[in-house]
């Protein structure tokens, strides 16, 4: 969890906030796409990314999470899409409507890196052999990004 999250819910607590977040689409020499094995919920994969920080843009959110979360530097390709439409509460009873602006990143270096404190694990998959996805949010972002699409609005 972001300071900025962290400093938003010591003034609103469990209300409904807006949250923005930012993550990429990466895909192997295969065509199979990176998910993360999340340590928020068990056995559930996403989309590596993150929480806007106060001050940065979303692609440079975008590639910090990238990093913290695979261990892999990444360069934004194109913007697949915003999600804005989800609605989320979580198990400590907070609420909040998600913005994810998700782009296709290409692998530049660095070693995958599992840290067990957001992941649990990183696996390439591909389009017929995805495990369950943690979020509607995601699915949608998957599902347009394997279609091809770029600049959806939802």
């Amino acid at each position: 969890m972001s300071d900025y999250i962290k400093w938003i819910r010591s003034k609103v607590g469990n209300d409904i906030i807006i949250l923005n977040f930012s993550g990429a689409c990466i895909t192997n020499e295969n065509g199979e796409l990176l998910l993360q094995k999340r340590s928020d919920k068990e056995d559930i994969w996403g989309l590596p990314g993150g929480a806007v920080e106060i001050g940065e843009s979303i692609e440079e959110s975008a590639i910090r999470e990238v990093k913290e979360e695979t261990g892999i530097d990444i360069s934004v390709d194109y913007l697949v899409g915003v999600y804005s439409k989800y609605f989320t509460e979580y198990a400590n009873g907070d609420k909040a409507q998600s913005i994810c602006y998700s782009f296709k990143g290409s692998i530049l270096g660095g070693d995958l890196c599992i840290d067990k404190c957001e992941t649990f694990d990183l696996k390439f998959f591909a389009k017929d052999k995805l495990p369950k996805i943690f979020v509607q949010q995601h699915v949608d972002v998957i599902n347009d990004f394997f279609e091809g699409k770029k600049g959806v609005f939802r």
